[in-house]
């Protein structure tokens, strides 16, 4: 399981080259969102989302033989721009496989920090990632399942206990599970009575489905504007921690997820990404067990999204 330890070592091995996102406070959501809203911005962290840290966290603790062979990830975009981003300081090779129907945005980012970028069908992306790393010889730094990338996300429930150390829920995006992972461990062992929610749309409802099984459960492949928390199954490292720490796992119906981007923009002029802004959405429907009185912050996890994609939606 990870440790709290774990993610104060990450916090200070990668605070030199992230930055420590502001939480602001958005009285302008209140009466829509029904609670005191706040957001953790890391649409402004550098690569503009929270996917650096994990990135980080994970390849300055990598053996240097194994960063000289170079790197591999496969991503729906943040991650792989993330890896881009440390593989480029730290000079060695990246390459970065993603969907074919990844926005041009996380391409362009992918592509500006001098990766190699190899497209393929969605539901392929991590075969070809492990052919790539067994042909060359890669390192694979996985987007979730590993524990030093839930460390690294997880400096972000450290800053929000810091900066907001009676909030009373925190509203997390949950895709293969590493964000949620790391954050709920920060936030429920500095403040057990915190409650922690993960939102995940319906149409890939991975952790909701699993949960009622007893038991992690592949997916079919689905289409959501929410590309970036698309993961077919939940995390094998990820899972155990998020059945420990996370209260609740709410879902948003497809229709429904553009609207806390749209909302996010229009009245807070904040730019999200649709599945960054997902718990927006799910506010929005009344869906969260919150009050007026509820000081609510919501993880706000990428802003890599072209605003015409917005504009397209509302």
């Amino acid at each position: 399981m990870l440790r709290l330890e774990q993610i104060k070592e990450a916090q200070g091995r990668i605070s030199e080259y992230t930055i420590k996102t502001p939480v602001i406070r958005m009285e302008v959501l209140d009466e829509l969102l029904g609670c005191k809203v706040y957001i953790k911005a890391e649409c402004m962290q550098k690569t503009n989302s929270f996917k650096i840290r994990g990135a980080l966290n994970k390849m300055l603790t990598m053996p240097e033989d194994e960063l000289k062979a170079g790197v591999v990830a496969a991503s729906s975009g943040n991650h792989g721009k993330g890896v881009a981003f440390v593989a480029k300081l730290l000079g060695v090779k990246a390459t970065i496989v993603v969907p074919d129907s990844a926005p041009k945005i996380k391409v362009d980012g992918i592509k500006s920090f001098g990766a190699e970028v190899v497209q393929c069908p969605y539901d392929e992306r991590h075969n070809v990632a492990n052919a790539l790393s067994e042909e060359h010889g890669y390192s694979i730094v996985h987007p979730y399942d590993d524990y030093a990338i839930m460390a690294g996300q997880g400096t972000i429930g450290l800053e929000i206990m810091e900066q907001l150390p009676d909030v009373n829920y925190v509203i997390i995006p949950i895709g293969g599970g590493g964000l949620i992972s790391g954050i709920s461990t920060a936030v429920k062992e500095i403040s057990p009575s915190v409650i922690t929610i993960g939102i995940e749309p319906e149409c890939m409802c991975r952790y909701t489905k699993s949960f009622a099984a007893g038991e992690r459960i592949l997916l079919p492949s689905q289409h959501s504007i929410a590309d970036a928390i698309l993961t077919l199954i939940p995390g094998e490292k990820p899972y155990p921690v998020v059945k420990k720490y996370v209260d609740k796992i709410i879902t948003v119906k497809e229709d429904d997820i553009a609207q806390g981007s749209i909302k996010l923009l229009t009245v807070g002029k904040v730019l999200a990404e649709f599945s960054s802004a997902i718990g927006i959405a799910a506010a929005l429907k009344g869906a969260l067990p919150v009050t007026k009185d509820s000081k609510v912050c919501f993880v706000i996890s990428g802003g890599n999204i072209d605003p015409e994609a917005i504009v397209e939606e509302m």
